[in-house]
C-alpha cells in the first residue's frame, strides 16, 4: 500500500569464533544488506599500514620499492585504527601525517656480519607503539616445539649486505588500497532448504540410492546404514550445482528432492589478515554501516525538507 512502511530488523547469531576466522548466520534481511555489509567489512573498516618508507641504506639484492611495497602488505595489528585520525583529517599535524594521533612509526636496522644468509622480517621492525606492531603468525605448535616464530620475510642478506630504513603507518580503508583491507575473505551464501521425497525414495533400490548419494559432489545426502535410507548429511555443503537433480531427472525420478535457497537467511564466512580479530571486524562494519545509513537518511530528510519549504515559499508567494 502506498506510503507504508516497515521496519525489519535483522538478527545475527555466531556459530563458530577464533580471533582471525569466524562463521555466523544473517536473518530476517535481503541480500542488498548481506552485500553492503560483506563490502563494508572488506573495504571500509578502517586499519593501520605502512604508507610512507624512508630508506637510509640500502644494499640488498631488492631495490627500494620493492621493499617499500613488501613493508606495506605486512598486516599490523590496528585495534585502535578506529580510535586514530586519518592523515588528511588530522589537525594536530595539519595534514603531515606524521603526528601520534595519526600515525605510527617504525624503524629497522639490519646488516649481515658473517656468512650465514641473514633473513630480515617483519619482526625486525620497531615500533613506536607498542600496541601496533606486526601481527604475530607463530602457532601453537610452534610454542610446543620451543621454535620461535620468524615473521613475515622482508629481505635476505649476505655478508656486507645492510639496510636500514624508517616507515610511517597510517590509517586507512581497503577502497583506498588492499593493504587496509582488514579481510583475507568474506563470503557469504543462501541459506538451502532440502526435502526429500521419502516415498520417491522408497522406490529405488539401494544400488540407485547409493548412486543418487554419490552424484553430489560435496557430499550433501547420506544413507543410514540401519534402515538404508537417505537423509541430509549436510545441506550446507550444497552449492547450488544442480547436480543431484540432474541425476533425479536421469533416473526418471523428478521431484526426488526439493532444494529452496532461503531468501532472507545468509551464512557468512569471514577471515582475517589478523590486524583485527573477526569479531572485532564484524562489530566495526556494522557501526560504519549504521554511520553510512544514517547519512543517507539525513540526506534524505533535508532533501524533504528543501523542498516542502519551496513549495511553502511559492505558495506566499502566490498568495
Amino acid at each position: 500500500m502506498e506510503g507504508v512502511s516497515y521496519q525489519r530488523f535483522p538478527k545475527i547469531k555466531i556459530r563458530e569464533v577464533k580471533d582471525d576466522y569466524m562463521k555466523f548466520e544473517l536473518r530476517e534481511t535481503d541480500a542488498s544488506i548481506a552485500n553492503a555489509l560483506r563490502r563494508v567489512m572488506i573495504s571500509e573498516v578502517p586499519t593501520i599500514a605502512i604508507d610512507l618508507v624512508e630508506i637510509e641504506v640500502n644494499s640488498s639484492v631488492l631495490n627500494d620499492e620493492f621493499i617499500a611495497h613488501r613493508l606495506g602488505l605486512i598486516p599490523l595489528i590496528s585495534e585502535r585504527a578506529m580510535a586514530m585520525r586519518f592523515s588528511r583529517d588530522c589537525d594536530a599535524c595539519d595534514g603531515d601525517g606524521q603526528c601520534e594521533y595519526c600515525s605510527v612509526e617504525f624503524h629497522l636496522r639490519a646488516k649481515c656480519i658473517n656468512d650465514t644468509t641473514l633473513d630480515v622480517t617483519s619482526k625486525d621492525l620497531y615500533s613506536s607503539d607498542h600496541t601496533v606492531v606486526p601481527v604475530d603468525f607463530s602457532d601453537a605448535s610452534s610454542t610446543i616445539d620451543n621454535t620461535e616464530s620468524r615473521g613475515i620475510i622482508i629481505v635476505k642478506l649476505r655478508r656486507g649486505q645492510e639496510l636500514i630504513l624508517r616507515a610511517i603507518a597510517r590509517k586507512g580503508i581497503g577502497k583506498d588500497h588492499a593493504k587496509w583491507s582488514p579481510a583475507a575473505t568474506v563470503t557469504f551464501m543462501y541459506e538451502p532448504e532440502i526435502y526429500i521425497n521419502e516415498e520417491l525414495m522408497e522406490t529405488l533400490s539401494m544400488a540407485e540410492k547409493q548412486e543418487f548419494v554419490d552424484s553430489s559432489p560435496t557430499k550433501v545426502f547420506d544413507i543410514n546404514p540401519r534402515n538404508g535410507q537417505v537423509y541430509v548429511h549436510n545441506a550446507e555443503n550444497y552449492t547450488y550445482d544442480d547436480e543431484v537433480l540432474k541425476k533425479a531427472e536421469a533416473m526418471g525420478k523428478p521431484g526426488l528432492v526439493e532444494i529452496h535457497a532461503k531468501e532472507d537467511s545468509f551464512i557468512f564466512t569471514v577471515e582475517t589478515t589478523g590486524g583485527i580479530k573477526a569479531s572485532q571486524l564484524l562489530i566495526n562494519a556494522i557501526e560504519i554501516l549504521k554511520q553510512k545509513l544514517d547519512a543517507v537518511r539525513l540526506s534524505a530528510d533535508t532533501v524533504e525538507a528543501d523542498e516542502q519549504f519551496g513549495e511553502l515559499g511559492a505558495h506566499m508567494r502566490g498568495g
